[in-house]
């Protein structure tokens, strides 16, 4: 079978505001850009070009009211400095009911769409993923 994510979709009032924000914060790249639709590709020769999915920003007249049905996972090498420059980019933390013992960070877009930054993954938990060939 030949079938691949070719992108993940956000609506959005703005695409052009939100893209940007995600730019900044995943260093992709703008692809294509009109009023009602950009997109974000990986940058050109990174481990994620051709295997991770674009983003795909499309207009919508209603803001975001609910919980995501769908949300990024995002693994940083330094999960508090990757919390603090996301908010520096206009991310906010947000309580979606997870523990107070939770080990990843729950944030919110600036459209409110959730997202979370977890912790970073041990040497241990390196090693075997690469022996496993998963992306780390």
């Amino acid at each position: 079978m030949t079938l691949r994510i070719q992108c993940l979709c956000v609506d959005t009032p703005n695409p052009g505001r939100l893209a940007g924000f995600w730019e900044e914060a995943l260093g992709w790249r703008r692809t294509f850009e009109r009023d009602d639709e950009v997109v974000l590709r990986p940058p050109m020769g990174s481990p994620e070009e051709g295997v991770a999915p674009d983003l795909l920003f499309l207009k919508v007249p209603k803001s975001h009211v609910t919980k995501n049905r769908l949300h990024l996972d995002l693994r940083p090498d330094d999960q508090e400095a990757e919390v603090a420059r996301l908010e520096a980019l206009g991310a906010r933390s947000a309580d979606v009911g997870q523990s107070a013992d939770a080990t990843w960070t729950v944030m919110a877009d600036p459209d409110g769409n959730h997202f979370c930054v977890l912790r970073p993954l041990t040497e241990e938990e390196r090693a075997e993923d690469a022996s496993e060939n998963v992306p780390v």
